[in-house]
């Protein structure tokens, strides 16, 4: 417990709104628990299309960004669906779009540009560049909250 009477634990199960990155890709849940179940089963390729789509990107690209080969996206599309740690991938870049989107207030096109664009406080990699992993991912993130709070990036 804190010293609120809360407890420090994040609530997997309570429903709140629903998850807008979630939404993003198609997946209406209103809790974690639930978005790890679609994850664990595989997302569907209309995800990565609607994700696609929101980047701007073609199919190659966001392939390649999720670490994708040409003929494994090709079969997983003749598949209908992407395998979990895919969705994994494709999950947190649609977070980094939708953390990216509140940053520019709702301006997605602007979103679109910051996280295509090199960046200095990345090393001149572009943010969508350097999330390809969990931990560059997380820079990311940390950058747009300084950015938020007018920090130099």
């Amino acid at each position: 417990m804190t010293s609120r009477g809360k407890s420090a634990r994040p609530n997997l199960t309570r429903p709140s709104d629903e998850i807008s990155y979630a939404r993003r890709l198609g997946i209406r849940v209103r809790t974690k628990l639930k978005l790890v179940e679609h994850i664990d089963a595989g997302f569907s390729y209309h995800a990565f299309e609607r994700l696609q789509e929101a980047l701007g990107l073609n199919a190659h690209e966001l392939g390649a960004l999720l670490g994708i080969s040409p003929r494994t996206l090709s079969r997983r599309k003749a598949e209908g669906r992407l395998r979990p740690d895919e969705s994994d991938h494709l999950l947190r870049v649609s977070r980094l779009l939708d953390r990216a989107v509140a940053l520019f207030e709702n301006d997605e096109v602007a979103a679109r540009r910051w996280l295509t664009q090199p960046n200095r406080g990345l090393g001149g990699r572009t943010p969508l560049e350097f999330s390809r992993t969990e931990v560059g991912a997380r820079e990311v993130e940390v950058l747009i909250g300084r950015l938020e709070y007018g920090l130099v990036a």
